[in-house]
């Protein structure tokens, strides 16, 4: 038996040799190797044979692939009825990033399997690979080990020094510190460093191995359990992807290996490979013709002069870097970028505005690639507390039902955040007043759910407990499938796990407050649950959640919605817009969630958790449910549909005059103490 099992290894292993694909670079400086390689974006090829990805410039992305596709699966093989089966392969290769400025890095680069080699992503934490629209794209096919060094990388990834695999998407699966028995392995000193990345098909391991040296660790720092046969094509290129930001970084690779099968990879000898100038010539060759020239010629002092002006006019005018702003994730635009990107702030590209600022369309220079950016007032409240709030929130967050927060920029007193662009606006356009075009009852329901999805991410999906704080119609953005993303998290406040919510101002708009914020002061997850009950009604009513123009028994959309429900009339409040054309059971659903998120008590809340199950049909709702102002502690005053005899309630304390306080939009955006009176009773 044994000696079937050796010689089905050794079988298995000659053919992997006979079928093996193959191919080793000391250097690129041969003509033949360059005809071998694929280039675009600022990828070169330096006169000493380094392949040089990106330069000493900013925003740039540069590819470098081998040039014909290599067969990553077996096509004899069937992977448990599911497809071909990928693979296993190997590669070694020697790379050294220098960034501009030491202490504070770049974004690195990444070894990439992709089924093009004309990559179209972004620079900056994209790495090159994708865009905003596409990550997390299963048709991506894209399998990328990245090297990162870029300072509290917003995808989520653990250091700014690390390794990470990621797939079809920049969320990495997977990711370690770069390390080398035990300690730190400086990526972007500027030494050359070889990596040794390993698939196995058989035992669907992925190893990647780091060395400052020629010899290979005994074992790997990173090992990622995976079945790459769903992701690979049957044909893919490999290659490297590198980007820089706001910071310039140069990445080398200076000599590269690969095999298909169960064959060794060829290990570099990093003393026959080309050398890598040091940070301090990069920086420092200029020095001698600078002073060469200065002393030639007979007018020093007046140049110096000259220059030094230029230099205090550019200082005065460039976009100051403060401490601070280096920890924050997300890509920090110049305001030059910006202010060319929306054709100087015209009124023409004006999508919006509110009590924060106005927000602009503009398409980014150079890359054609359209962005909302939100300008915010110079006198505005907001102000920079809550601008680095938002930041430091929606710049590390990803989901799908999400704004994206492509970056920021700020130059003295000017504050602006980039977003991505949704083409279709925000919610409230659709529902409210009289919208030029109406959403069906499809589009309603799943606006709805993707919002949910997107707050229990906020609430227990990422690091941080996030409290958005200002969930409405109006800050629901739509893309271009009318899929609804929540933004704006200008309010937002972040909570370690299990931390007791701080007080902190009221703040938010009257309509979708809970009422326990006007006696505590404390912002919680059931708070976001009450705006959302708001925002379930006003979605199914067509209403805002108060309306001065209403009749008086129809003021408080909540108060309203109840009278209907306990006199069994709850198709009453649907939007007559929808001529009768909805689901009625979906509709009731909505109904009697959103009334049972209004509830003023907020143990008597559902989680967003338990709302996207109710929405999803994996739980059934209570069968009657307390009015929203009931707060005994029994719980047993219930009224379901059927019930008539329950007495009228109200949700809120009647107010006067709020018809005078309300903005153009039909909101009220309220701040003040936590403990600040309610209104006076009607």
């Amino acid at each position: 038996m044994a000696d079937k099992t050796l010689l089905f290894f050794f079988l298995l292993n000659l053919i992997s040799q006979i079928l093996a694909e193959e191919f080793l670079f000391q250097g690129f400086k041969d003509s033949d190797t360059k005809k071998l390689l694929h280039l675009d974006g600022a990828a070169e090829i330096q006169p000493n044979g380094a392949l040089k990805l990106t330069g000493d410039s900013t925003r740039l992305v540069g590819h470098a692939f081998y040039k014909t596709p290599l067969k990553l699966k077996n096509s004899s093989s069937k992977n448990g009825g599911n497809g071909q089966k990928a693979v296993s392969f190997s590669t070694a290769f020697a790379f050294a990033i220098v960034p501009e400025y030491e202490k504070l890095g770049g974004h690195g680069f990444a070894f990439t399997l992709s089924k093009s080699p004309n990559l179209i992503g972004l620079p900056s934490q994209y790495l090159g690979l994708m865009n905003s629209s596409d990550i997390g794209d299963f048709s991506n096919h894209i399998v990328a080990i990245e090297f990162d060094t870029v300072k509290d990388f917003e995808f989520g990834d653990i250091s700014d020094n690390h390794v990470g695999v990621d797939i079809n998407s920049l969320v990495s699966n997977s990711s370690v510190n770069a390390t080398i028995n035990g300690g730190q392995l400086d990526l972007q000193s500027g030494r050359t460093i070889q990596a040794w990345i390993d698939y196995d098909s058989f035992g669907h391991q992925l190893k990647v191995s780091l060395s400052p040296s020629s010899s290979k660790p005994k074992s790997p720092i990173l090992v990622f359990p995976v079945d790459l046969s769903q992701v690979l094509m049957e044909f893919m290129y490999v290659g490297f992807s590198a980007s820089t930001g706001l910071l310039a970084s140069s990445h080398y690779i200076t000599g590269w290996s690969f095999i298909t099968g169960f064959g060794e990879v060829k290990t570099l000898d990093l003393s026959r490979l080309p050398s890598i100038p040091s940070r301090s010539k990069k920086n420092s060759h200029n020095l001698p013709l600078i002073l060469a020239s200065l002393s030639a010629s007979a007018i020093v002092v007046p140049a110096i002069v000259i220059l030094v002006f230029c230099i205090v006019r550019k200082m005065k005018n460039r976009d100051v870097i403060e401490s601070w702003e280096h920890e924050i994730g997300p890509h920090r635009f110049s305001y030059k970028d910006l202010k060319k990107a929306t054709k100087g702030f015209r009124d023409k590209d004006l999508l919006g505005f509110g009590g924060f600022g106005k927000v602009y369309k503009g398409t980014l220079p150079n890359s054609n690639i359209q962005v909302a950016v939100k300008r915010v007032n110079h006198g505005s409240k907001q102000g920079l507390r809550e601008f680095v709030s938002e930041i430091e929130s929606i710049g590390r967050l990803r989901h799908r039902n999400l704004v994206l927060l492509q970056g920021w920029c700020r130059r003295k007193s000017d504050l602006l955040l980039v977003y991505d662009f949704m083409p279709n606006g925000s919610l409230d356009k659709y529902i409210f007043d009289k919208p030029e075009s109406t959403l069906n009852w499809d589009q309603r329901f799943k606006i709805i759910k993707g919002v949910a999805s997107g707050l229990v991410y906020l609430h227990e999906g990422w690091e941080k407990t996030v409290i958005h704080r200002d969930v409405k119609a109006g800050n629901v953005l739509l893309d271009s499938e009318m899929n609804g993303r929540l933004g704006d998290f200008g309010l937002a406040k972040l909570y370690e796990r299990g931390e007791n919510p701080s007080t902190t101002k009221v703040v938010g708009t009257l309509g979708y407050l809970a009422p326990e914020l006007t006696k505590t002061g404390k912002p919680t997850a059931s708070s976001d649950v009450f705006a959302f009950g708001a925002l379930l009604l006003e979605v199914v009513c067509g209403r805002r959640p108060i309306d001065a123009k209403a009749m008086p028994e129809e003021l408080f959309l909540a108060d309203f919605v109840w009278d209907k429900w306990r006199n069994g009339r709850a198709n009453d409040v649907v939007d007559a817009r929808l001529r009768g054309e909805y689901n009625e059971v979906e509709a009731i659903l909505v109904i009697k969630l959103g009334l049972l998120c209004s509830n003023n008590v907020p143990e008597k809340r559902p989680t967003m958790r338990q709302v996207v199950r109710y929405l999803d049909g994996e739980a059934a709702l209570p069968e009657g449910i307390a009015p929203p102002d009931d707060e005994s502690e029994g719980g047993n005053n219930v009224v379901d549909i059927d019930d008539r005899s329950y007495p009228s309630s109200s949700c809120y304390e009647k107010v006067s005059s709020w018809s005078s306080a309300c903005n153009g939009d039909g909101d009220t955006d309220v701040e003040g103490g936590a403990a600040s009176p309610p209104p006076p009773p009607l």
